[in-house]
């Protein structure tokens, strides 16, 4: 509750601080017939409704999961990023038209020092609040926030150009306002873009961050009977708020209730580290033949000979049924993964005739 109550407190200072600048730049855009000014105040009025909406799809989110929806409301602020971005792309699309109308058939300016003063401390004002608003969805994971604070800062530099514009036709009487119009709206719609594709990809389901995963695995890691885990997989139901599965490689002659413990133990371990609730799977790695070891070496030097596998785990040979199953992990640029397993396969089962081969294509969930 305190990282929503936050993003809204910040959202609201986000509107407040948009909606004064909207004021001065209206105002100074029509007393000096500046369409980059007022293309300029449109979009601090465009990112004032993205922080309405923010703080709209934040309540949603914080909403407390229910029969119809067990895992809760968090996507629904990766849904009000959606809104935002379009609503970024349409003022893009809109200021580009105006700019190039102005950029063909210009207006007259007039421009004065009270003019470039109002401008240039909303350069400052926009980049600073950027700033502030990217420091602070860092701190708490609030995509939304930080997206915010990058649209602020480009904003300022948007500002920027038409300090020029205002410069320019001051001192050297150039009209190039419609020009830098142009130039904020591909400014513009670059952001509505890129907000657009993150959250798009957090939607979809994009890969899990490296560096958290391998966090992840190296506390797994920690605990004693684990002689590795594989095959980590995080569903992002919103900002901080994962649920995932692992596979944890433990000796074949752990007994149930030892397993049981060590997995409760790991799962209480991650939540409370991670705030991420895992379910654990187990892979049995032999102890009691070193007659098998010869075979794992056969495979690993076999499977050297194939760059598209990344990695193999969970070697495991009944001795009683003469099976022996192992994972693959294979590159999504494979060109064709059933065939190399096929290849590797026949390759053992030849060096091996009295052995039965299990082999299963495994993809790269994460680092």
């Amino acid at each position: 509750m305190e990282r929503n109550q936050k993003i809204i407190r910040i959202s609201i200072q986000g509107i407040v601080v948009n909606i004064i600048l909207v004021i001065f730049k209206m105002a100074v855009g029509a007393v000096s017939h500046s369409i980059a000014i007022i293309l300029d105040a449109v979009n601090n009025l465009s990112d004032a409704l993205s922080s309405v909406i923010t703080i709209a799809g934040t309540k949603i989110a914080s909403r407390a999961p229910d029969k119809q929806h067990p895992f809760g409301y968090g996507r629904s602020e990766y849904i009000s990023s959606v809104a935002i971005s379009l609503i970024i792309l349409f003022a893009g699309v809109s200021a580009l038209k105006e700019s190039l109308e102005k950029a063909v058939h210009p207006e007259s300016t007039q421009y004065t020092a009270a003019t470039i003063v109002i401008i240039a401390a909303a350069v400052i004002v926009k980049f600073a609040f950027g700033q502030y608003l990217k420091r602070a969805g860092n701190a708490i994971n609030a995509q939304s926030l930080v997206a915010s604070g990058t649209d602020a800062v480009l904003d300022a530099f948007v500002s920027l150009g038409t300090l020029a514009a205002a410069f320019a036709g001051m001192l050297w009487n150039v009209n190039i306002d419609g020009i830098i119009g142009a130039v904020i709206s591909v400014f513009i719609l670059k952001a509505g873009f890129d907000v657009l594709k993150e959250t798009l990809g957090s939607i979809i389901g994009a890969r899990v961050d490296s560096q958290f995963a391998l966090k992840i695995k190296r506390q797994i890691n920690t605990h004693g009977e684990v002689r590795g885990s594989y095959d980590l997989v995080l569903h992002d139901y919103g900002p901080n708020e994962m649920i995932g599965s692992v596979h944890i490689e433990v000796a074949d002659e752990m007994t149930a209730k030892e397993i049981d413990v060590l997995t409760r133990e790991i799962m209480a371990d991650i939540y409370g580290r991670f705030g991420v609730l895992l379910t654990i799977g187990i892979y049995a790695s032999n102890t009691t033949d070193s007659s098998n070891l010869e075979i794992k070496k056969a495979i690993e030097n076999e499977i050297r000979k194939y760059p598209e596998v990344i990695q193999m785990h969970g070697f495991y040979v009944d001795t009683d049924k003469k099976a022996v199953s192992f994972d693959l992990v294979m590159d999504y640029n494979a060109e064709n993964p059933d065939r190399t397993i096929g290849e590797i396969k026949n390759t053992l089962a030849q060096r091996y005739p009295e052995h039965t081969f299990f082999v299963y294509k495994d993809s790269d969930y994460s680092d």
